[in-house]
């Protein structure tokens, strides 16, 4: 069969599964067998360093590097990201061409039924600085210990007894087939990572073949939303090191956005939302307005 698109992706097993799932849209959109569209699995920088927080190492461009080179040098048609991975700001030769139907946007918790039921001084396992402020919020006497590594690493270590505890994005659990893995949170309790949950497949911005062909698989609603939670970072000046969490939903065609901005130790916290027509617009309103309101050991952590 010969290849007619190919698609590059981390060579993790989630994101092998949600490059599968690209793939599959794909095929179904365009009338084309599975086997026509080629994975090629690219190793990264994030992937290849475990024992450091990636806001040490580089941040969230270590996930997309090594992919953006494959693009830019034709060796792919088009890359699969988890959205929440991909730094806000893109090069200009690089678009957002798709984004799948967003899955479960929630945290869960895997060590215990609820937050509440863990021991006094638990030990959860987690790298990211939204997670840790946000249970340092609200448990305060928890420890946080450093987890990388990808989600049967997580698990191991958890098995291994280097914690007590995890958080796990829902959407990866179910792409991998454990639905039934830990306990969800609602995202009132934690409210998400920006883009957690969506799947966002990208192109060369002059390639006009491979847009139009990703094109038939953008979902708009999801691209609708992520995108505007992306804007809430672009204007907050966030990167790795800034404790954030977001999520827009679209309601009676208006974008919904809400977010919390965290001290690094979970001590203080603004939160707020608004709704709007111009998604882009209302998340940038919403960044300002926390930003005003939020003390300055918050505002330090970002660049807005």
């Amino acid at each position: 069969m010969a290849i007619r698109f190919r698609l590059g992706s981390r060579g993790s097993p989630l994101a092998l599964a949600q490059a599968h799932m690209a793939r599959d849209a794909l095929a179904a959109a365009h009338g084309w067998p599975a086997d026509a569209i080629a994975i090629l699995p690219v190793r990264t920088t994030g992937d290849r360093v475990q024992d450091r927080a990636l806001a040490e190492i580089g941040g969230k461009a270590l996930w997309t590097k090594e992919l953006d080179i494959a693009l830019m040098a034709g060796e792919i048609d088009a890359a699969v990201h988890s959205m929440k991975d991909v730094e806000t700001i893109r090069p200009a030769e690089i678009a957002i061409a798709a984004m799948l139907p967003r899955a479960d946007v929630r945290d869960r918790l895997i060590g215990a039924d609820r937050l509440d039921a863990l021991p006094p001084g638990a030990r959860v396992g987690t790298s990211a600085p939204r997670r840790r402020a946000q249970l340092l919020a609200l448990r305060p006497d928890l420890e946080i210990v450093l987890f990388r590594g990808n989600v049967d690493t997580r698990l191991a270590k958890l098995a291994a007894g280097e914690a007590d505890a995890t958080l796990l994005a829902a959407a990866g659990l179910d792409r991998l087939g454990r639905p039934h893995v830990g306990a969800p949170i609602a995202v009132d309790v934690m409210l998400p990572a920006p883009a957690q949950g969506a799947i966002g497949i990208e192109a060369r911005a002059d390639d006009a073949e491979a847009r139009t062909l990703l094109a038939a698989i953008d979902h708009a609603p999801t691209h609708r939303a992520v995108a505007a939670e992306r804007a809430l970072l672009a204007t907050l000046g966030a990167d790795c090191h800034s404790p954030v969490a977001a999520l827009a939903t679209i309601e009676d065609d208006a974008v919904r956005i809400r977010a919390a901005l965290y001290a690094i130790d979970g001590s203080a916290h603004v939160a707020g939302s608004r709704s709007g027509r111009d998604g882009a617009a209302t998340a940038a309103e919403l960044a300002a307005e926390l930003l005003h309101r939020a003390p300055p050991d918050i505002r330090a952590l970002f660049a807005g």
